[in-house]
Parts: C-alpha cells; structure tokens; sequence
C-alpha cells in the first residue's frame, strides 16, 4: 500500500490506523494507540508494520492539547504518522496569522478576534500560554500538513482516500491542478478568508463539508452553546428527498424544516461520492453510538471524544468494502 509520502527509511507499510478527532484528549489518544499495537520508543509511539493517519482537529475543547499535539506532531516527523488538516488546526492558523487588510490598510488577523472565534480557540491558547515558541513552531507545522491525501492510487485495488469533512471532486481535482497535492502556500491560507475565491471553496468543502443555510431568522443552538444559522449534510445521499434525509449532525433541525423537500438550487450544491469510488474516511461530525460504516465505502471516525464519547480508529488493510469488525475505540473518561 504504497504511497505519495512514505518515508523510504521506514519498514514497509501493511496496514494504517486511521483515527478520529483528538481535541484534546492525549490520555485517551495514547491508551488506544496502546490497544493498537503501538509503543514508545525514544519517546515517539510507532509500529513496526503500520502507520496511523490522523483525521485533524487534535486542538480545541479538551483538557491536554498540547499533549496531544507533541505526541501527534512527533509520530509525524518521525514518518510514524500522517495528517489531514482539520477546520480547527485551519482556525487557529488563521486566527493567529495577520495581514494588511486591503480596504482599511490596517494589519489585522486573517480571523477575526470576536467573541465566538475567541471561545473556540480559548483552551488552545491557554495551554499554550507559558510555551509561545512552542506554538509558533504548531502554527508553522500546520501550514505543511495537507488537506487530504490518497493512498494506494487510482489504479490499485487498495486505494483509500482521507479528508478531514468531505471529499469533493471537482474541488480537488481544482486544487491539485495547482499544487499537485493536498498540500496549500501562503498565498492561498490569505485567500481563503474571504468569501466566493476558490481557497475558500476548498476549506469550506474540504474541512467543514456541505453546510446549507436554514431559513432566514431561523436558529439552532448546538450541543456545545454555538448558534447556527446552518445545518451539515451528506455528500453521499444522493437519492434524498426533504432536508431531513440529508441533515448530518447531532443537533436537529425544526421538524417542518426536516419535511421540505430539497430546493432546486440545494440540490444542484449537492456533493456526490459514490458508492463504487474507493473507501473514504472523514472526521468532523460528532457521531454517538457503535462505531460503524456509514456507507460500505464511507466511514466518519469522529464519535465525539471530547464530550466523554469514544475516540475511535479504524484498521485499514486495502479492503475495498468497509467492516464493523476493524473499529478500535477507547471511551473517554469523564
């Protein structure tokens, strides 16, 4: 299962572990890296025949981000491990990055400080408030890490692909004309701040997925305080019919909102990734229950860790068709 970023140093690869959002929750991170067959060695977890694959968002919302980090980013530089960017790892970049703002010629940053941005970024910063340098080295390694990768390609039978919220074709095959890969410059993290340039297509898509607006005036409160005015889809349910069939969160909709069938203009922004392209894997969701494929080729390994969920992997040996048998997760302990 070889691929575009193996570290020719290394035993050969037979298998990856991919596994979900980390937020934070280092303790439980290492004790399923543990069950995986992990161990330490000088000090950087690793396996002699696999390599794990993190699906982004390690920072934000939980008690040891900056344990966890230290960890991830060591398994990284050491070839041990490989990462997509998560919609966290890309706000915080932003946020912490400036730049001369074109229309008032101030320097300000790329996010802006506002209450909600601030919330979200606050654990992170205040763990990392007595190690500035440390930091600054997270953010400079943040703009290396790709917005997705393939493994195996198109034309092995082992073929697997990993992003942290959707996988979109034409925004990909957009993006790889330009950089070759998932990987982005400077010039494109500027850019995708602002609305309606394709940098901003390709986070939106990329990181956070298909995010359709709810009718105007209408809000839904989440289960972790923030107010949306916007409700997450599947980009797989092509043969959907009300907004109820494609909504993908947690949090629900307003039930009259649910039974509407899906608008002319929604439907043409659908995303479609079909059921005979090679399996998938994606973060970013906040699941419950027994982990499981969402598709025979889709699997979210985001099961909400950081609210005393389950921080979970999947075993990925080649297979084309997905199974519940090669699920590993830890709970999270309150």
């Amino acid at each position: 299962m070889a691929h575009l970023y193996a570290h020719e140093s290394l035993p050969p690869v037979e298998g990856y572990d991919l596994i979900g959002d980390v937020h934070g929750c280092a303790i439980t991170l290492e004790r399923l890296l543990q069950k995986l067959g992990y161990k330490k060695v000088q000090g950087v977890y690793q396996h002699a025949k696999r390599r794990v694959i993190f699906l982004g968002d390690i920072v934000d919302r939980g008690p040891h981000i900056r344990e966890a980090l230290l960890l991830v980013h060591a398994m990284v530089q050491k070839g041990n491990a490989h990462i997509v960017l998560g919609n966290h790892e890309y706000n915080a970049l932003t946020y912490c990055t400036k730049a001369k703002n074109p229309i008032t010629n101030t320097i300000e940053y790329l996010r802006p400080h506002n209450f909600a941005n601030t919330r979200l970024i606050a654990e992170t910063l205040e763990q990392y408030a007595h190690y500035p340098e440390e930091w600054k080295e997270m953010l400079k390694w943040f703009r290396t890490i790709p917005l997705f990768m393939e493994f195996g390609g198109a034309q092995h039978n082992n073929c697997f692909r990993v992003v942290h919220a959707c996988w979109d074709h034409q925004v990909i095959a957009q993006h790889k004309a330009v950089f070759g890969d998932g990987h982005f410059d400077e010039n494109f993290l500027h850019q995708s701040i602002y609305t309606h340039t394709p940098e901003s297509n390709v986070i939106q898509l990329l990181t956070r997925g298909v995010v359709f607006p709810l009718p105007e005036g209408v809000k839904v409160v989440t289960q972790d305080g923030h107010v949306r005015s916007t409700f997450r889809t599947k980009f797989w349910a092509e043969k959907a019919q009300t907004y109820g069939d494609l909504l993908f969160q947690p949090d629900p909709i307003p039930d009259e909102i649910a039974a509407l069938p899906i608008s002319k203009d929604h439907r043409a922004n659908m995303v479609r990734y079909g059921l005979d392209e090679p399996p998938l894997f994606v973060g970013h969701y906040w699941l419950k229950g027994q982990p499981k494929p969402i598709t025979n080729n889709i699997a979210c390994l985001d099961y909400s860790a950081v609210k005393y969920g389950r921080l979970v992997a999947y075993r990925m040996d080649g297979e084309q068709q997905l199974q519940p048998k090669k699920f590993v997760w830890e709970y999270v302990d309150p």
